[in-house]
């Protein structure tokens, strides 16, 4: 077992999972236009997020606590680092999304398997040592990276369409809560299923803003969704800071 440290993992809430969805729209939307609409390309692209996302993971091991700009810059720049791959692997590598979404499925479930065999649980109410949080957060790049290969088979491949894609995944989001509610599955699995489709519906709400009308979007600014969604973001985030301040105070005291 790693060290002992305090959990820097955050709570669930109703915030938690707004700005989960939003961060994944951004996360198309972000990695589309800096490779796309300030022309650097998808390598140059990817290398430049990595490298963000690495100062990003730094950052977050280095608090003590669970710090909410730190995790959540952290979310938003895996989901951007996590559909940049998925596109370079499909777009430069030629590789298919269905051979993709069956690679990231298979790496998702063996990633599980060793995270339980190895510490006996997936909870993230237990994510309390560096070993289970290392394990988290390599799952969380893989749901994005197969988050967005799903979203794009579905939507586009399969020609499901932006809107309903959109519904699709969101039903399931909400079926594995009122599963979870009526004691259909446990808690741990609900909370991965909702985890792994904010993913695709995220893509697709962003892809249903940005692409055109022909296309079957509704062909808004990919710079302005950007703007937009990154304040409500930043202002959700910076609630979670106050209010997570008000209570450390309060537990000093």
């Amino acid at each position: 077992m790693g060290n002992t440290t305090i959990n820097r993992v955050a709570s669930l809430g109703l915030l938690f999972w707004l700005i989960k969805i939003l961060s994944t729209t951004v996360g198309e939307t972000a990695a589309d236009y800096v490779s796309v609409n300030l022309n650097f390309g998808l390598t140059v692209t990817a290398i430049v997020m990595g490298a963000i996302t690495i100062g990003a993971t730094i950052w977050n091991f280095k608090q003590k606590d669970y710090y909410p700009p730190t995790y959540w810059l952290l979310i938003v720049m895996m989901s951007i680092e996590g559909t940049l791959i998925t596109d370079l692997l499909v777009e430069k590598l030629g590789v298919s999304l269905l051979t993709l979404d069956v690679i990231f499925a298979i790496a998702m479930a063996q990633l599980f398997f060793v995270w339980h065999k190895k510490e006996h649980t997936l909870s993230i109410h237990d994510i309390n040592n560096d070993t289970r949080e290392k394990f988290y957060w390599i799952i969380v790049l893989t749901t994005f990276a197969l988050g967005t290969g799903v979203g794009d088979t579905v939507s586009e491949y399969w020609s499901f369409g932006y809107l309903h894609s959109l519904i699709l995944f969101g039903t399931i989001f909400i079926l594995a809560g009122i599963f979870y509610y009526f004691k259909i599955i446990s808690g741990v699995l609900a909370f991965w299923i909702a985890f792994i489709v904010t993913r695709p519906i995220g893509a697709s709400l962003g892809d249903l803003f940005i692409q055109e009308p022909k296309d079957g979007g509704l062909g808004l600014s990919i710079g302005l969704i950007n703007i937009v969604f990154f304040i409500i973001i930043i202002g959700a985030v910076a609630y979670l800071t106050i209010e997570s301040k008000k209570r450390n105070k309060e537990n000093i005291s």
